[in-house]
């Protein structure tokens, strides 16, 4: 896909990974770059060739290759590419992927409620999005499998956090840190979190954890220390005065229609009240607040934003409080990424692997694969006059240009040799089955995964030529 013909970004991705053998480096860089070119749930549909087929079952299958060695060397490439930033946003959060276990002799675990009998993995993830909102790289991910039964065990109040998911959590958030301190240490993270994650664990642990930023969206009403009497924190943020609006583009997704949202918003300073359950302890916790509700735009049927933010980022006016909501935002940029490696051009959940291992690494190569296809999907939307040249190699833009002009409208002007980013994204799209606005909005993952499966035959071929004419010209000098 993206400078697939050079394996360029394969190379920036996986090729520092410490696999204590540089043949398996090699290997994991290639296959990187096959699925980069032909994204597939399917190892058999992604390596069709049988040779790469058998090597890619080999590296997956191979017990001595941790998931995690992937997931260090795509975050600390992600680190790298971050350097130069002042921050990054780095939004946190789970999802699950459903895997075929018909006999339940596959080790999976459950997945949704035990009584559904799904099986799969968990996963929690965390990417890197550059302050203008475009995805930059994965930062940390966790994947497990729960228990296929229903496990016998004390309530989750009275159990220790590393016996819990939470510490999935703190996992990932110090993963992160720590790859984000030795590449690029002058970069500061903003942690963006959503409510699954409002417990007293990982607020203290992001509160604890300066330079850095978090914004967690509050999910508990909790308890405020007051001068005279205890609060709780929407009753103590209500009492505060509204100190203006703000305009949020609002993504459809499920359940979700599109929109610009009007919100208005408070501010406060609050210490709250933590309590561990299973110790009674209680202790202050100092934090910022913003609560932006929004009012007159909720389409019929859907319940209106109501985003209570709690954050360290200084909060002195309704401009830190817009880039407390402008961060948040970003949250979105995960949610495309869940789709796009679930069911969207990845499919991840098409994976026949049958151990916990092998799925672990196919996932997590898919999940870089997916921030990539949306990081050209995001280029084309917010900076489609970016040459073309920087996301595709130039054998891509030479089979893109030339098959386009094939199927061209007659209304259609011949397409350039150098088209800009947002123009060769309309192409592909195009080559991929894209009807226009009609079809529901701008080009989405699959169309564009379609469209490159063309683009990078057509690469490939032109690649090849080039490479047999300069072969040619030598041996007649």
């Amino acid at each position: 896909m993206l400078k697939a013909c050079d394996s360029a970004w394969a190379t920036e991705e996986y090729g520092r990974a410490e696999l204590g053998d540089g043949r398996r480096t090699a290997r994991l860089v290639s296959m990187a770059a096959r699925l980069v070119e032909k994204p597939s749930g399917k190892v058999s549909e992604a390596f069709p060739n049988t040779a790469e087929r058998q090597g890619a079952y080999g590296f997956l299958e191979n017990e001595q290759i941790p998931s995690e060695s992937l997931v260090d060397a795509a975050g600390c490439a992600t680190a790298r590419r971050a350097a130069s930033l002042p921050f990054v946003f780095v939004p946190v959060d789970g999802t699950s992927a459903t895997l075929t276990d018909t006999n339940g002799d596959k080790a999976f675990g459950a997945i949704g409620t035990y009584g559904a009998g799904a099986r799969g993995i968990k996963v929690l993830s965390a990417i890197a999005v550059e302050p203008d909102g475009t995805p930059l790289g994965l930062c940390a991910l966790r994947s497990w499998m729960r228990s296929a039964e229903r496990p016998n065990r004390p309530s989750r109040l009275m159990r220790r956090v590393d016996e819990k998911e939470t510490q999935h959590w703190l996992d990932v958030i110090d993963a992160t840190r720590a790859r984000f301190q030795d590449e690029a240490p002058t970069t500061r993270l903003w942690f963006q979190i959503d409510r699954e994650a409002d417990a007293w664990p990982i607020l203290q642990t992001v509160v604890n954890a300066a330079p850095d930023w978090f914004t967690i969206r509050s999910s508990w009403n909790r308890r405020v220390r007051r001068v005279l009497k205890m609060g709780t924190l929407r009753e103590v943020i209500a009492q505060h005065p509204v100190i203006g609006g703000s305009v949020v583009d609002v993504p459809g997704g499920a359940n979700r229609c599109a929109r610009r949202a009007h919100l208005s918003i408070r501010t406060a300073h609050v210490v709250l009240d933590m309590r561990d359950r299973r110790t009674k302890r209680h202790w202050p916790l100092e934090v910022n607040v913003v609560w932006a509700h929004e009012v007159g735009t909720t389409p019929q049927g859907e319940e209106p934003l109501d985003w209570l933010l709690l954050t360290n980022h200084p909060v002195e006016d309704l401009t830190d409080a817009q880039c407390v909501l402008d961060g948040y935002s970003t949250r979105w940029r995960i949610e495309d990424v869940h789709k796009t490696w679930k069911s969207g051009a990845c499919k991840v959940e098409d994976s026949q692997l049958r151990s916990a291992s092998a799925v672990s690494k196919w996932a997590s190569l898919l999940f870089s694969v997916a921030i990539r296809i949306e990081r050209l999907k995001h280029l084309a939307r917010t900076d489609p006059d970016r040459p073309a040249s920087t996301e595709l190699s130039r054998y891509e833009i030479h089979a893109l240009v030339l098959l386009k002009g094939k199927q061209r409208k007659r209304t259609e002007p011949t397409p350039t040799a150098t088209p800009t980013i947002g123009q060769a994204v309309r192409w592909i799209a195009d080559l991929g089955g894209y009807t226009g606005k009609s079809s529901g909005g701008p080009p989405g993952s699959i169309t564009i995964r379609r469209g490159l499966d063309r683009v990078t035959a057509a690469a490939e071929a032109l690649e090849a030529l080039d490479e047999q004419r300069t072969d040619a010209a030598h041996k007649c000098d």
